[in-house]
């Protein structure tokens, strides 16, 4: 295994600025009427690095070993954020993002190895911290056979409430890949998704369904009401496949979860709400 120690605590800062057409985009790709307060998940459509093309890998993404460390493993997923909402985004605020690696581990799963990068993101305006992330970046290895599209099976609503339903397309998916800035062919190239990382089709965005879960929470107790949010990835989300998005209460949480069409757990949250 390689050691990662240098890159422990290393920082890229970004800096935007919250614009009105930033938030009319951002609710014409998700949904709901445009305000002057961004809706929970807003904030993975600003601050986003601007990569030059040359300096971008096969995958898409960044090219590792300048603020990522350089893993050899070649499929990347995001796996976990927990998100603290400190204060609202507002039009017209000045955002500066720091983001510092936390830490890398490398480990051996039941799939094959596998290495865990930990990001803290601190979103800041006027020099006050208004949002909080700690994500959990995965990489994988090659998958050595390529994996079949779900069969549809019929859904357990019992427990859930508000239980909706979308089928993404690629149309969501070039849209919310343009919001963030994100060039990872998984989300928009079929021949790549399918010949090399080999997935059946199209990959539904991991913070794309997170935004979907939180606002679906945002309808039911109000935008500013919930403090943090803790969202894990369980499993791949398929374009063209239904998604079915649903929640319960439990005491002073609501409890959030995406399910696949053949009912596999694609992505579960909870919300902590404001005192």
């Amino acid at each position: 295994m390689m050691e990662f120690t240098d890159w422990i605590g290393r920082e890229e800062r970004v800096e935007d600025v919250v614009t009105k057409a930033g938030i009319a985009r951002f609710h014409a790709t998700i949904g709901g009427q445009a305000r002057d307060t961004a809706l929970p998940g807003f904030h993975w459509c600003i601050c986003t690095p601007c990569t030059p093309v040359e300096d971008l890998q096969e995958d898409g993404h960044t090219r590792l070993g300048g603020f990522m460390p350089p893993l050899t493993l070649p499929r990347r997923m995001w796996a976990s954020s927990t998100i603290d909402f400190l204060a609202p985004i507002q039009l017209g605020a000045r955002i500066e993002r720091i983001s510092a690696i936390a830490s890398v581990k490398e480990k051996s799963g039941r799939t094959g190895p596998l290495g865990f990068v930990e990001i803290d993101h601190s979103f800041r305006s006027e020099g006050v911290e208004i949002l909080r992330e700690h994500q959990t970046i995965v990489y994988r290895s090659a998958a050595e056979i390529s994996l079949g599209a779900p069969e549809t099976k019929d859904i357990d609503h019992n427990g859930w409430k508000g239980l909706s339903c979308i089928v993404p397309d690629e149309r969501l998916l070039f849209r919310y890949s343009a919001l963030t800035f994100n060039t990872h062919r998984i989300h928009y190239d079929h021949l790549y998704t399918r010949e090399v990382e080999r997935y059946p089709t199209l990959i539904v965005h991991g913070p794309l369904i997170a935004t979907l879960l939180l606002n679906l929470a945002a309808d039911e107790i109000g935008p500013g009401k919930f403090s943090r949010v803790t969202i894990r990835a369980v499993s791949p989300a398929y374009v063209g496949q239904p998604l079915h998005l649903t929640k319960r209460s439990e005491g002073d949480q609501l409890i959030l979860r995406a399910i696949g069409n053949d009912g596999r757990t694609v992505m579960d949250a909870v919300a902590d709400l404001a005192n």
